[in-house]
């Protein structure tokens, strides 16, 4: 029991390291050697309990990926109208991303130029839809049929939303770096930010705007 124990720790000491790093340095940047050396353990023990790094990073973005989809949770409140469905979906996951932009950062970069996350969120995002396709692709369908809306799949659009969620992000935190805005400035220009990505995938869906 006490080597169970011990090595739960060990373990989930790895994965925090790893997950640390990750954030910091991107997957192409990060070396098991790196895990290990933040960790405080042997390089052989990170293969002994996650086998790879690639293994070792699935599991983070996994979880990354789970936090921006429980974001968009409410979007099957069937008391919720289309429109209020997006902002909800918007908003939910833009706040996410406001709490800790290094999250927008991390899946932005690594969806950009890492084909296993491309697969990975693409994978994580049909299983999801599955669960609230019967509410949301309904009102999806019916504003399609009735002309409010050009066609576009449930998966497209909120990866349409996460892209345009993330941008922001990547492009403020840059900004931010170089001084260009104090935080109180930033905060206003973020919930500006906010209330203008709803109006753009808004205007982005209706019908006259692809005649």
């Amino acid at each position: 029991k006490i080597n169970m124990v011990r090595n739960n720790i060990l373990e989930k000491s790895i994965l925090v390291a790893a997950e640390k790093l990750f954030l910091e340095k991107g997957f192409a940047h990060t070396t098991t050697t790196m895990i290990a050396n933040e960790t405080g353990c042997n390089q052989s023990l990170i293969h002994y309990y996650f086998r790879t790094k690639e293994k070792l990073f699935q599991l983070v973005f996994e979880k990354y990926v789970q936090i921006f989809i429980v974001g968009l949770s409410n979007i099957a409140n069937k008391s919720l109208t289309f429109e209020d469905q997006i902002k909800h979906c918007v908003y939910k996951q833009f706040e996410m991303f406001q709490k800790k932009p290094q999250i927008a950062i991390f899946l932005m970069t690594e969806i950009s130029y890492n084909p296993i996350c491309q697969k990975i969120i693409k994978e994580n995002l049909a299983t999801y839809t599955k669960e609230i396709e019967g509410i949301i692709t309904s009102k999806l369908k019916v504003e399609i049929i009735n002309g409010n809306i050009r066609p576009i799949t449930l998966i497209d659009l909120i990866l349409n939303i996460f892209t345009l969620n993330a941008s922001v992000f990547l492009f403020y935190v840059v900004s931010n770096n170089d001084s260009l805005f104090t935080d109180e400035e930033l905060q206003v220009k973020l919930e500006q930010s906010k209330h203008s990505n709803y109006t753009l995938i808004m205007r982005s869906l209706k019908i006259n705007l692809w005649k």
